[in-house]
């Protein structure tokens, strides 16, 4: 990039806002058939291990292409990135029309995988681009609250459009708003600067990122912290069910998690904006996160579980947004695309692993508790790990990094 940059008012946020419903899109699109288990089985004639194919071929993708797509961020610009993403969205997304058969869907699923990390990566080089030092947590934020919205649709919104219009009505519907925001990002998500190409080789780039120890400290917690939010949400329902909580009933607070989460997505990130520190934050969100997940696991009251899956969302789900900004922060820009692509890598690679995981633990256990104590284990090792972390401090006032 150029060094001088102007930030033009409203436009920055526009660019954002394309970019942040795109996201939302890859999210809906990855989360749709999660709900529709019961509906699948029956319609395909295929086992509940073949419908959760369509859902695991995304982080297992992620973790094979997320460096390329961040070194394809670093060479060639985000806004190539981000349409090479949404084409294959916007591609596969039809290929599911076909719904005759379940392969149609697995297709469609493995395509717009592909295409997802190559939008989700850009997310920090876009925010460096279009926003000043002072702004950038709070814009990864609201750009991260793109990406929960997008679960929340898929989540609430997929059961409904099935009843209301049927399944293949359905992922026609969805394919058009893949389409109209992939066009969208392309007529407004422009770089704000001329973008200058980097000429690092394929490899050493990444093993120089590797031997950061500070951003290998944030990789560990985003293992740690994605896994462990991916093992929350992907079994609160079996967590809950001995309980009393019904199925229904558990993923209303599912939902509040998230809507806590996105509120706590634009507030949480604002206050570090404007201390100039992302580490006492990201500190909090762990010692919050530590205090309430055991009780949202082991209460039968649903109305208490309303209330602390909110508190949880909003003091948890922040920490995406900042663990992004400091990775940005510590590398500098010209390699944000390759470093995030490590972070969400290493994200995802927590996920396939902590969800297993906490299947493995629980074995034949008539309760959860065991997987529950396993996550509070991981979060206390991240608490440990971030007092270690140094982060690049800046001054809010004068809006620069400090050396």
């Amino acid at each position: 990039m150029t060094s001088t940059k102007v930030y033009k008012p409203f436009t920055n946020w526009y660019v954002l806002v394309s970019f942040a419903v795109l996201a939302g899109i890859s999210q809906m699109l990855w989360l749709n058939f999660a709900p529709l288990i019961s509906y699948l089985k029956s319609h395909y004639e295929v086992t509940e291990s073949d419908i959760n194919w369509l859902l695991i071929v995304f982080p297992l993708i992620y973790i094979l292409l997320s460096i390329h797509a961040g070194k394809v961020i670093d060479r060639r610009g985000y806004r190539v990135s981000i349409l090479i993403g949404g084409l294959f969205m916007s591609v596969f997304s039809c290929i599911r029309i076909f719904d005759s058969s379940f392969s149609f869907l697995l297709i469609g699923q493995i395509g717009i995988a592909i295409g997802q990390p190559y939008i989700l990566n850009a997310i920090s080089s876009l925010i460096v681009d279009w926003f000043p030092k002072n702004k950038q947590a709070t814009a990864t934020g609201i750009g991260t609250v793109g990406m929960f919205i997008g679960m929340a649709i898929a989540l609430a919104v997929t059961p409904l459009l099935v009843d209301l219009f049927g399944f293949q009505l359905t992922l026609v519907i969805m394919a058009i708003l893949t389409i109209l925001a992939t066009l969208i990002f392309y007529f407004i998500g422009h770089h704000n600067t001329d973008f200058k190409r980097t000429a690092s080789s394929s490899f050493s780039t990444t093993f120089k990122l590797l031997k950061n120890k500070n951003l290998l400290l944030l990789n560990i917690v985003s293992f740690l912290g994605l896994g462990v939010f991916n093992g929350l949400t992907s079994w609160l329902e079996q967590i809950l069910k001995p309980f009393g909580i019904s199925s229904e009933q558990a993923g209303i607070v599912g939902g509040s998690l998230i809507i806590g989460g996105i509120i706590g997505s634009i507030i949480i990130p604002f206050f570090s904006d404007k201390i100039g520190k992302r580490k006492p934050f990201l500190l909090f969100t762990i010692i919050g996160s530590l205090l309430l997940i055991y009780p949202v696991c082991t209460s039968g009251n649903f109305t208490f579980l309303l209330v602390l899956g909110s508190v949880l969302g909003f003091i948890f789900l922040p920490a995406f947004a900042l663990l992004l900004s400091s990775t940005e922060e510590l590398v500098g820009e010209t390699v944000s695309g390759e470093a995030t692509g490590l972070l969400l890598m290493a994200g995802n690679l927590g996920a396939v692993i902590v969800i297993d995981a906490m299947q493995f633990i629980k074995g034949e256990q008539s309760t959860w508790n065991h997987s529950v104590f396993f996550m509070l284990i991981l979060l206390l090792i991240g608490f440990f790990l971030m007092l270690l972390f140094k982060e690049k401090a800046y001054d809010a006032r004068e809006n620069k990094l400090k050396n």
